[in-house]
């Protein structure tokens, strides 16, 4: 199994909306990719709370069934979109690639 875990620190401001509403709008296009990639076997955003001077914004956790399984997902065409709309509204990204036996 591989999984894939990646945290945004969102802008203040983008496309027109706070931080809150586009963490959001990127949680329901993450959500979405559910169904559409072969081997995506789980996949969960959520919103820190603690607002830790060093704390990322939204965490995205993903499973994979393989290391193809995430190229594919990665090569989606929606999910290539959420990457171009993510690029305006964060401006840190922090990712973790691994397997598990």
């Amino acid at each position: 199994m591989t999984k894939h875990i990646v945290l945004w620190r969102l802008n203040k401001n983008a496309y027109g909306n706070d931080k809150q509403k586009n963490a959001q709008i990127l949680k329901e296009k993450l959500l979405a990719m559910k169904g559409k990639v072969d081997g995506l076997l789980k996949i969960e955003v959520g919103f820190d709370f603690s607002n830790e001077k060093d704390s990322c914004d939204v965490v995205l956790y993903s499973e994979f069934s393989s290391k193809e399984a995430l190229h594919r997902y990665q090569i989606h065409p929606d999910h290539q979109d959420i990457k171009k709309w993510i690029n305006d509204v964060r401006y840190e990204r922090r990712v973790i690639d691994y397997e598990i036996s």
